[in-house]
């Protein structure tokens, strides 16, 4: 993506005082709902009202979305309230229907993401638009797969693209619906830092209680802005029931929120700073020395496991190693979720040098 410093043209344009902010229902389910969530959101910091017209279900039976009908009440929606308009598209006929009816902004799904082909097939179909095009991570954690998506749109003449970071499946049960991996976004934000980026809380939290604390980590790493699923009536809504909010919540959540600047260039901030990160990298050096002699006796064990013909996993032992430091992590201050997965990844690790003790 050579020209990326173009993608965040739209977003500059904009010229906005506060992040970008993308509200509005999980799904149209009527007309009526669509117009009231529209006036109710009309005079707030709300930039593209956003409603999901073609719903991907994981089974079938479930609410699908009511479909192209849907548009007509967006057109409402922009001619009654003035707001842009926002919906997912998934192939090239939504692509069609969508830029006959003039929407605004067009965001491509989790799971059309993981395939190149429905990719192709709408970055071909919205060849050369001027159309605001945003791409969600795909389900699994993987960067590649995402700016892949992004790359084919960019190679279709699409200038105004961004990403939005909406979590990552997992078979692991956290408190999370799926999970940020925040080092994920964070690494695309350092190879593409002029790609707009919009976090989706609504979708890696599945509560809406916990979207104040997902949204303020977002702009605490420089996001762009926020996707917030919005109902006047969230629990009956006829999907994602449990991780909308109200507009009055949402723009309590606006208000409460903080905008961090990206630096300072008072003395003593950047002395202070500067003292704690040399602190920092200190102790990172020190982890790498105490992980690599954590190694040296893995590949001991590994030796002894080879005279005896004994296999690397051992199940017990590793179910003991973990549950006690998660115990100890949780006294030190550390959640459980990131004493797994950095146990996991040492333990991985761990196995990969016992069996090339094993095999040699």
């Amino acid at each position: 993506m050579e020209n990326s410093k173009e993608m965040r043209n739209w977003l500059d344009a904009m010229n906005l005082d506060h992040p970008l902010v993308i509200a509005g229902p999980c799904s149209a389910e009527t007309e009526e709902q669509v117009l009231k969530i529209a006036h109710e959101l009309k005079d707030t910091d709300v930039n593209y009202f956003r409603a999901g017209i073609w719903k991907p279900r994981t089974k079938p039976g479930m609410f699908e979305g009511v479909g192209a009908l849907g548009l007509k009440w967006l057109q409402k929606v922009k001619k009654e309230t003035g707001l842009k308009t926002a919906t997912e598209v998934a192939n090239k006929a939504h692509v069609e229907l969508a830029l006959e009816h003039d929407v605004d902004l067009l965001w491509i799904g989790a799971r059309s993401t993981v395939s190149p082909f429905i990719i192709q097939e709408i970055a071909d179909a919205l060849e050369g638009t001027d159309k605001i095009v945003l791409v969600k991570n795909p389900v699994n954690p993987d960067l590649a797969l995402w700016l892949g998506a992004v790359e084919r749109l960019a190679n279709a003449n699409i200038k105004n693209l961004g990403v939005i970071h909406r979590g990552f499946s997992t078979y692991e049960k956290t408190k999370y619906r799926n999970i940020p991996e925040w080092q994920i976004a964070i690494e695309l934000q350092q190879k593409f830092p002029d790609l707009p980026i919009i976090n989706d809380p609504s979708h890696i939290t599945g509560k809406r209680d916990m979207i104040f604390d997902v949204s303020q980590t977002a702009l605490d790493l420089n996001f762009d802005g926020l996707m917030i699923e919005t109902h006047f009536d969230p629990d009956n809504a006829w999907s994602d029931a449990a991780q909308q909010v109200t507009p009055s919540s949402l723009v309590q959540i606006m208000k409460d929120l903080k905008i961090r600047k990206e630096s300072s260039a008072e003395t003593d901030y950047n002395v202070e700073l500067n003292t704690l990160r040399a602190q920092i990298d200190v102790i990172d050096n020190q982890l790498i020395e105490t992980l690599s002699k954590r190694m040296k006796v893995a590949d001991a064990i590994g030796g002894i496991k080879k005279s005896q013909n004994v296999a690397v996993l051992q199940s017990n032992r590793w179910n003991e190693i973990l549950g006690k430091m998660i115990l100890e992590g949780e006294s030190k201050g550390l959640s459980e979720e990131f004493v797994l997965k950095m146990f996991k990844a040492i333990h991985q690790e761990s196995i990969n040098h016992q069996e090339k003790i094993l095999k040699a």
